[in-house]
């Protein structure tokens, strides 16, 4: 048994997965505004807690984290979303912990998992996208993730499609993900509705689904959709043009918004004049795994 952790730009979610790559058991945690500015304890706290409570049921050989940013030999370099930097935390979590310790990119761990068990498995060329606080991104190439050398590279989200425009945690302005994520739509449509983060990612579903001419706000919530869906196109859209993927993989909490979204972005894409190579059709699939694809991919 490995236990798979996923630490998102706003949730921690750990779990004890098989050698086929099944959960057994998962917990989940939702990060707040307020524990941000303590990130590091509530972080390594949370950890230590649920893999001693896990080590108490199970043959555990190894732990796996994925996480949001930028990772080499073992260090958080940077995670924006996170507001990390230098951050050893596999040091930090091998003063309770003594077990083997890995990490890697969160979507990479995501596009693994994927590609070995999801939505990604019957292809040689593949993009995965994972779309939550930020974007992150990972590209297969004949059942391996594209070498970038000595830094992960596929910072997706951070390519500019704004000339100075919104600023984001990185520094830069006009980065994908500050239009495109689906932080940035939940963020957005909560302002429509008037409510505050304490309203669910599920609750702004249920609104969605609800939302025709008897709504108020139904004008204000389709325009926000079409502006997220084109903010969306324009992205992967670049990414075809450079890498003519077979297939693109979509995770994160867009999973759980794939009847609102889906059908209208591969519509636009393939009607927008956004390729430069004209196809018929396009592969986008929502990640099988759901958004368990890092807890899976970080055993991997």
């Amino acid at each position: 048994m490995k236990i798979g952790i996923d630490l998102g730009g706003s949730h921690i979610a750990m779990g004890i997965v098989d050698n086929r790559g099944k959960i057994l058991e998962k917990v989940e945690k939702r990060i707040t505004k307020a524990e941000k500015g303590n990130i590091k304890k509530v972080i390594e706290e949370y950890i230590f807690e649920k893999t001693e409570n896990f080590l108490k049921q199970y043959k555990v050989t190894e732990i796996g984290i994925a996480i949001p940013g930028t990772v080499k030999d073992g260090i958080v370099v940077k995670s924006v979303n996170l507001g990390l930097k230098n951050y050893d935390i596999i040091k930090k979590l091998q003063e309770k912990i003594h077990l083997p310790i890995q990490i890697r990119n969160d979507a990479k761990c995501a596009a693994i998992a994927e590609n070995v068990y999801g939505a990604l498995k019957s292809y040689d060329r593949s993009i995965f996208l994972t779309l939550g606080t930020g974007i992150g991104g990972a590209v297969i190439i004949h059942n391996a993730l594209l070498d970038t050398g000595a830094l992960p590279g596929c910072e997706f989200g951070h390519m500019i499609i704004e000339k100075n425009g919104k600023e984001c945690k990185c520094g830069k302005k006009g980065c994908w993900e500050k239009y495109a994520s689906m932080k940035a739509f939940k963020d957005s449509l909560r302002e429509i509705l008037g409510v505050d983060e304490k309203t669910s990612g599920k609750e702004l579903l249920d609104i969605l689904r609800k939302n025709d001419k008897n709504n108020p706000k139904y004008m204000q919530i389709n325009k926000l959709i079409e502006e997220y869906i084109q903010y969306l196109s324009i992205g992967i859209s670049n990414l075809i043009n450079i890498f003519e993927p077979e297939a693109i993989g979509i995770g994160g909490s867009f999973v759980y918004y794939e009847e609102i979204f889906l059908e209208a972005l591969k519509k636009t894409l393939l009607e927008k004049n956004l390729l430069f190579n004209e196809r018929k059709e396009i592969v986008i699939q929502t990640a099988i795994l759901d958004n368990d694809a890092g807890i899976i991919g970080a055993t991997l």
